[in-house]
This record gives C-alpha cells, structure tokens and sequence, in this order.
C-alpha cells in the first residue's frame, strides 16, 4: 500500500464540534425540564437528515410542541461560543505540517455544509492546507454512504488504496471503509464510548504516535 492522501473529517476530528454542540442541546433540554440522552445523541453523530432532529426529540420527550425559531435563535451563538473556544485537536496540526513536507495530498470529507467547514477552517487559519474538500452539500448522500469518500478520492485524483480516512465517528467510519479506505479512528470525548471497531487502526488521539511512524506500520 503507497499512501500518498490523507483525508479527515472535520466535526470532532480536526475540530471538536460535537462537543460544544451537544452541550448547547443539553441545555436546551435541561431548561425544557428533560435531559438529553448521549446514548440517542450518538446515532446522530457524523451524519444527518432523519436520524438528526433534536427537536422533535425534546417535543417527545416534554409532551408538547416547543417554539423552534426562539431555540434556534438562542441555541445556536451558544454553540458557536463554544466551538470558539476550541483549538485543532491534538496532534491535527503535527500531522498536517508532517503530510505537506511528505508530499501527501491533504482533503478533508465532512457532512457538514461547506460553508460551516470552510468558514472554521479559515478561522483556524487551515484552509490552505487542503487541496480539496468534500462536503454534505455536495453530494446525494452523506455519511455513513461513502459519497463524500469518493468525491474526495475523485477531487485528489486519487484511488482508495492511496489515502488513509481519519475519522472519529462509527458513522464516518462506516463511510471510509464502504469506499475502500485504510481508516483511522481518532475519537473525541462525545464519541470516545462507541464502538469503533470497525476502524483499521484506532489512535487515543493523533498525537499518539507520529504520521511517519504509522504510515511504516500501514506500509
């Protein structure tokens, strides 16, 4: 195996989303009298549509309809807030500048809008430092479908015994390996409790070991 891409997802990956985002719910939930279960949260995480309705949860839950547009309104800059005061995950950074002075092609793969990756990756000043994104609404399906995969294999001109999927979601996961990637799974700690076993290689963070020293080992 020649590994010359690396393509990441984004939320909880290269950037803990997921973290502050549930946390923005549970509130919502709390100030609604109910609680938000993390074991109905992580069916969401890492995909999107049907399964992701947080409303119509809560509306379950309390017996009642609420007034969507004013949770909106309020959830959402605190979810923001919160995401503002996250930094690139550990060892993202490392991995990128060690990627580009390998020669590897860097793409990321997301569920998310483009404008939500592209706006944070500039933000964190790491938009540059990917060829190609693949984002959710770009494609017909997104993850666990490896739509997103293979857009981004096609965008990098590459096949997918070339790059290695990093992903922190069983979700993301699925959606790798469904399109013929080596995968890594790096779980923040919303999706540290799944199951991730389907991953070819699951790191505590990319910090863990260095990108030379896995590419030996995938090598």
């Amino acid at each position: 195996m020649t590994i010359s891409a690396l393509i990441f997802d984004f939320d909880g990956t290269i950037l803990d989303t997921e973290t502050p985002e549930f946390e923005s719910w549970s509130e919502v939930f709390t100030a609604h009298g109910t609680t938000l279960s993390l074991d109905w949260w992580s069916g969401c995480i890492g995909t999107a549509g049907l399964a992701f309705d947080p409303y119509a949860h809560l509306e379950r839950s309390i017996g009642r309809t609420v007034d969507r547009e004013a949770i909106r309104a309020g959830r959402r800059p605190r979810h923001l807030a919160l995401i503002e005061c996250q930094q690139p995950r550990p060892g993202v950074l490392q991995w990128i500048t060690a990627a580009r002075a390998a020669g590897l092609s860097l793409g990321v793969a997301s569920t998310s809008s483009r404008d939500w990756v592209h706006d944070h990756l500039d933000r964190l000043a790491l938009r540059t430092s990917f060829s190609h994104t693949a984002c959710g609404d770009e494609v017909d399906r997104v993850k666990p479908a490896p739509d997103l995969y293979q857009l981004a294999l096609q965008r990098l001109q590459k096949g997918p015994d070339q790059a290695i999927a990093i992903e922190d979601s069983p979700n993301g996961i699925a959606a790798a390996k469904a399109a013929g990637l080596f995968c890594i799974a790096v779980p923040n700690p919303l999706t540290e409790p799944l199951d991730l076993s389907a991953a070819d290689l699951r790191l505590t963070s990319l910090a863990e070991l260095p990108l030379a020293e896995v590419l030996r080992s995938i090598g």
